[in-house]
C-alpha cells in the first residue's frame, strides 16, 4: 500500500511542482488527508523534489551547463587573482587583476548564489519547525490561500519590467532568497513566491520563471543534503528506502511530461487562475480539517 501512496504522491508533485500552487502543500494535504505517515523527516518531499530536478535540468540544460563552466571559471579568477596579489605584494608589480563579473552568464551565477544565503540560513534554522507544521491539518491550508492572495495581488497590480541577469542587483537576488526561504513552510508556493518577488523587482515575466526554476536546484539539493542521515534513522528501512527512490523517479517522469506545458502557462497564462485554485485547494483543507 505505500508504494501506492507514494505513486500518488510522486504523480502530484510532478505535475504541482512547475504551478505556482506549492507542491509541498499539497503533498502534506494528501498524506494527511489519507492518514499517512510522513515517515523520517521530510526526506520524502525532497527526494520527489529531487525527481522533479530532472526535468529542470532537462529545460534549462544549456544555461545550467554554462553556469557551471561560469562559476568554476569565476572560482579560478579568483585564486589567480589572489595568486597575484600575493605576487604584487611581494615583488611590487602591478599586474592586472582578471575581471571576476566579466560576462552576463557570471553575473547570473553570483546573482543565484546571493540568492542562496537566505535561503540556506531560514532552511535551516527553520528545519524542526518545518517538520511539525507538514503534520499539520490546518497550516497547509492557510498557507495555500496566502499564496492564492499573493498571486492575485501580483496579477491585479501588473508588476513585471524588462529586467534580465545583466540589469537585476544584488538586492534582488537577496530578497527572492528570501522569499524561497519562507516558502519551506507547507502551503506557500516557492515557484508563486520566487516569481512573484522576481516580478516586484521588475524582472521580465520570462527571466523570472527562469531564475526562479534555476533557484531550486541548490535549494533542493542543499535541502536532500541535509536529509540524507535520515536513511540510517530506526525508522527507516530498505523497502521504505527504495520506495522513496521509486517515487522520486515516478516524479521525475511526470514532471518531464507536465514542464513544458506548466511553463506555457506560468509564461503565458493569468496568475489570477493559479490565485483562484489556491483559494479553492486552501478552503477545501480548512473545511477538510474542521470536519
Amino acid at each position: 500500500m505505500i508504494v501506492l501512496y507514494i505513486i500518488l504522491l510522486a504523480i502530484v508533485q510532478g505535475i504541482t511542482e512547475f504551478l505556482p500552487v506549492s507542491s509541498f502543500g499539497h503533498l502534506c494535504f494528501v498524506q494527511n488527508i489519507l492518514g499517512m505517515e510522513h515517515g523520517p523527516g521530510v526526506l520524502m518531499e525532497v527526494m520527489l523534489h529531487l525527481g522533479t530536478l530532472v526535468a529542470v535540468f532537462m529545460t534549462f540544460q544549456k544555461d545550467i551547463r554554462r553556469l557551471a563552466v561560469e562559476s568554476i571559471e569565476m572560482f579560478m579568477d579568483v585564486i589567480g587573482n589572489a595568486n597575484l596579489y600575493i605576487h604584487n605584494r611581494r615583488t611590487g608589480d602591478e599586474l592586472h587583476y582578471a575581471k571576476i563579473i566579466s560576462n552576463i552568464y557570471r553575473k547570473f551565477a553570483v546573482l543565484l548564489m546571493v540568492s542562496m544565503i537566505p535561503t540556506m540560513f531560514l532552511g535551516y534554522t527553520a528545519r524542526r519547525l518545518v517538520a511539525m507544521s507538514a503534520a499539520s491539518k490546518l497550516l497547509p491550508g492557510v498557507g495555500i490561500l496566502i499564496t492564492g492572495i499573493i498571486l492575485l495581488v501580483i496579477d491585479l497590480s501588473q508588476v513585471g519590467g524588462t529586467k534580465a541577469a545583466k540589469d537585476a542587483s544584488f538586492s534582488n537576488a537577496m530578497w527572492i532568497g528570501i522569499c524561497q526561504g519562507l516558502s519551506v513552510f507547507p502551503g506557500f508556493s516557492r515557484s508563486g513566491m520566487t516569481i512573484s518577488a522576481g516580478l516586484m523587482s521588475g524582472f521580465s515575466r520570462t527571466f523570472a520563471v527562469k531564475y526562479s526554476y534555476i533557484l531550486s536546484i541548490p535549494a533542493i539539493i542543499g535541502a536532500l543534503i541535509m536529509e540524507l542521515g535520515q536513511f540510517g534513522s530506526a525508522d527507516m528501512t530498505v523497502g521504505l528506502g527504495f520506495s522513496y527512490v521509486f517515487g522520486m523517479i515516478i516524479a521525475a517522469v511526470v514532471g518531464s511530461l507536465a514542464i513544458r506545458a506548466c511553463l506555457r502557462l506560468v509564461h503565458n497564462g493569468k496568475f489570477r487562475f493559479f490565485a483562484y485554485y489556491c483559494f479553492i485547494a486552501g478552503i477545501i483543507a480548512l473545511i477538510a480539517n474542521f470536519a
